[in-house]
């Protein structure tokens, strides 16, 4: 999950004061009949490697971490580092296709130039054992995190981090690339950009150099990739922003779009103008609007700009605090098939999706807490040294939409449509999904 910018909301506020009066939301008794997704659908689930393997080494996130500024310190996580196969288990009993990893250079090059042969052997281990599973790895090679040698070195505030980066990451290619597995780059480079001046990693007159870093090296590993991988899918998956994506698009997306096999898309919350909870996102996530058909907007929206480009969701969740009932009272397996109900929806429209991610497989280390829940699998870091994953009412749920390709055709939202809905700015709102 991923905390979004206040640049973003900044200019979501701005935006919504132009906007029209608010039309009439459609009844859920009147959806739309939506037909099944294809047989090859993409279903996948999502992980990180810093947010849950434990055992973290060290890293720009661990060197904050030590300065006290967080809630909670990483510790243990939910230990993928070692029950990874247990989490795979589950994910293979969903059904799923795809398990999202990333591949943690601070893990790997602990010193520079200096490779761990127990790192490696951990993920030799960790994506065989998917591979074995009958799912496609979805690697993941920047999830925000670096090694301390390269954060004593300036981050990404020093040019020269390029380098060093590009070696690692071909490495990494190089050893995987015979499971055929999907690429991500590097993980929303805008909220990247945001948390890296948040945290202190780099400074706010370095952002455009380091997202100057971030499309060399995007384009650089694309071609590498395709060049060891004939026929691999690479892309960088886009933290969407309600009202201000376009805006933000330009800092990095539409710099690599000719260098993308799919869209990548991260969407978690929604937004109108009589809804402006967005803005706990920032503290209290579990208080910000998840309407479920924000996602049909997004999806929208880029179907539009790219007609016939593949589309992959490749994170969507609902954050709970804690594993308590959320405010508005929406059940995590309600919200998934309403989210179901609204991607089939934009295929119906005609918009190529080709793939969906739940974030995540299990509770993880969110970015400082653990308080934010977004788990198919709660696992209680603080309190249960046992670390037991407990299925949500999404898990059953998730396995029925992956045995029956979706929701049923004449499934009804648990939810209404929201009332001029803002998510794709005034086309959202004047063209609302009927």
């Amino acid at each position: 999950m991923r905390r979004r910018t206040a640049l973003a909301a900044a200019a979501a506020g701005l935006a919504l004061m132009a906007m029209p009066p608010a039309t009439a939301s459609p009844d859920p008794a009147l959806a739309r009949r939506v037909t099944p997704l294809p047989a090859d659908f993409l279903w996948g689930v999502s992980s990180s490697g810093f947010q849950n393997e434990g055992d973290s080494r060290d890293s720009n996130w661990t060197r904050l971490g030590a300065t006290g500024q967080l809630t909670d310190q990483v510790g243990t996580s939910v230990d993928f580092l070692h029950r990874y196969p247990e989490d795979i288990a589950n994910a293979k009993a969903l059904g799923a296709k795809v398990f999202r990893i990333s591949v943690e250079w601070a893990r790997l090059e602990p010193q520079p130039g200096q490779y761990d042969p127990t790192a490696w052997q951990f993920y030799d281990q960790a994506l065989t054992a998917i591979h074995a599973a009958g799912m496609r790895p979805m690697i993941t090679l920047d999830h925000w995190v670096y090694p301390g040698w390269a954060f004593d070195r300036g981050g990404w505030n020093n040019t020269d981090m390029s380098g060093a980066w590009i070696a690692n990451a071909r490495k990494v290619v190089d050893r995987y690339s015979g499971l055929n597995p999907l690429w991500i780059t590097f993980n929303e480079p805008s909220a990247y950009a945001f948390q890296e001046v948040r945290t202190g990693g780099v400074s706010a007159e370095n952002i455009p150099a380091a997202l100057d870093q971030w499309v060399r090296l995007h384009r650089d590993i694309y071609d590498y990739i395709h060049a060891v991988q004939p026929g691999a899918q690479v892309s960088s998956n886009i933290a969407y922003f309600p009202v201000a994506e376009a805006a933000v698009d330009t800092t990095f997306f539409d710099r690599v779009v000719d260098k993308l096999d799919f869209i990548g898309l991260d969407y978690y919350y929604s937004m109108s103008p009589t809804d402006l909870s967005y803005s706990n996102t920032f503290s209290e996530p579990w208080k910000s609007s998840i309407a479920a058909d924000g996602i049909y907007y997004a999806l929208r929206h880029y179907a539009k700009a790219f007609p016939g480009m593949p589309l992959y969701v490749v994170e969507n969740g609902m954050p709970t605090e804690n594993g308590a009932l959320r405010p508005d009272g929406y059940d995590r397996a309600d919200h998934l098939r309403d989210i179901v109900y609204w991607v089939q929806r934009a295929v119906t429209d005609g918009a190529n999706v080709i793939g969906y991610n739940y974030w995540s497989i299990t509770d993880n280390y969110e970015w400082g807490t653990y308080t934010s829940r977004f788990g198919l699998y709660t696992v209680d870091v603080k309190n249960d040294p046992a670390l037991t994953r407990r299925p949500t009412t999404a898990v059953d749920a998730y396995r029925t939409l992956i045995a029956e390709g979706g929701v049923p055709g004449d499934y009804r939202p648990s939810r209404p449509s929201t009332t001029c809905s803002v998510v794709d700015g005034l086309d959202s709102c004047l063209d609302p999904a009927g």
